[in-house]
């Protein structure tokens, strides 16, 4: 038998993990089944998290539960109590109630609606926590028959899903293991299913080698404010923050795809990076970063942005508020230029540093490109 006490190692959670994804394979997907796994994996953390930090209450403050109950409403996530009810006779009859977490999910496994009761508890999760979660789990159904099957394929995937995450070895507390091995998880998960998805990863993963010569070039610096303003999973913001041993940073993206915007939320608090500001929308179109009607401006602009971007917005740059596009305007086909104009736009005056990933044909194309080079 396992000791509950045994440290996890990075291998074994990962193995375990990437195992999990066995139930999807060949059935749904990668792009769209990395969102199931993930999503679980988080909600699988923070139920360790508490109930690690609820066993230690109760050890502490003993059948004192209005004490303990305080306490947990000072967690980093608080997981609220479901009461789930029914019309009867013109009353509502409470039918069932469970906190929301891991744990009761797996107890109800063999429910017929399943899938219905996580997205209940992932609401009741993102309602209880607005100012950290609010909309990171919009976007993922459980309950999907178009992604996950009919009722009852659905329902064994998801009690399968269920079972594998209730692994020993994704026993994910913080007395067994580190934040540092959980956020490595999450990023071997994400660049394993970016393998998978072939020419779509592109959308929600930086190769890690990238992103690591990226973030060393941009020298980070203690006290420094870094943004990434597509930045997909958070993976090239995360590379960035571990150059400054210190944890002196603060960390700024915006993501135009909303599953990807939800992974990287997700991401930063994997790496306990939960002062992040990380926005939902079009970069180019509406930037969300602002503050006073004016582009925020950052130590580091650090970006893996989509190459060669077509029907990328030129033809609202003439007008743009923020006047970016004083050099010229970048083809419509081609917005390249577009991104790294919104980098130089943004990053401070004179100390400013910026680091991009670019096709080559960036330093050579002709026409407004080149226009654009010369200013």
């Amino acid at each position: 038998m396992e000791n509950e006490n045994q440290k996890i190692d990075q291998k074994d959670i990962n193995a375990a993990a990437w195992a999990a994804c066995d139930t999807f394979r060949g059935v749904v997907d990668p792009a769209q089944y990395k969102d199931y796994i993930l999503v679980i994996l988080f909600l699988r953390y923070i139920s360790d998290v508490w109930q690690d930090h609820y066993d230690k209450y109760k050890k502490e403050y003993g059948d004192d539960d209005e004490r303990i109950r305080r306490k947990l409403e000072r967690e980093r996530f608080v997981l609220p109590v479901i009461k789930l009810t029914e019309e009867e006779d013109g009353k509502r009859k409470e039918i069932d109630s469970f906190t929301a977490n891991f744990y009761s999910l797996y107890e109800r496994k063999e429910r017929n609606n399943i899938g219905e009761l996580i997205n209940i508890t992932l609401e009741h999760i993102e309602e209880a926590n607005r100012t950290k979660l609010a909309g990171v789990f919009r976007n993922i159904d459980f309950n999907s028959e178009a992604n996950l099957g009919k009722t009852k394929d659905r329902n064994r995937r998801l009690k399968q899903l269920l079972e594998d995450f209730n692994s020993p070895k994704l026993d994910m507390r913080p007395s067994r293991v580190s934040e540092d091995i959980i956020g490595n998880t999450y990023i071997y998960l994400i660049e394993h299913f970016a393998s998978d998805s072939g020419k779509k990863a592109g959308e929600f993963f930086s190769p890690l080698m990238v992103t690591e010569l990226v973030a060393r070039l941009a020298q980070p610096k203690d006290g420094d404010t870094i943004c990434d303003p597509t930045c997909g999973s958070g993976g090239l913001l995360i590379k960035a923050a571990n150059q400054i041993p210190s944890g002196n940073f603060a960390l700024f993206g915006q993501e135009t795809n909303g599953s990807t915007w939800a992974l990287c939320r997700m991401n930063m608090f994997l790496h306990g990076f939960d002062s992040a500001r990380i926005e939902w929308g079009d970069t180019i179109n509406n930037p969300l970063l602002v503050s006073n009607k004016s582009l925020m401006k950052f130590d580091i602009v650090v970006a893996n942005p989509p190459f060669s971007l077509d029907k990328w917005g030129a033809e609202n740059a003439a007008s743009d508020p923020y006047r970016r596009f004083t050099r010229g305007i970048p083809p419509k086909s081609k917005g390249d230029w577009a991104f790294i104009t919104h980098m130089v736009e943004t990053a401070k005056n004179q100390k400013g540093r910026i680091a991009v990933v670019v096709p080559h044909g960036v330093l050579f194309r002709g026409g407004a490109e080149l226009k654009i080079r010369q200013a």
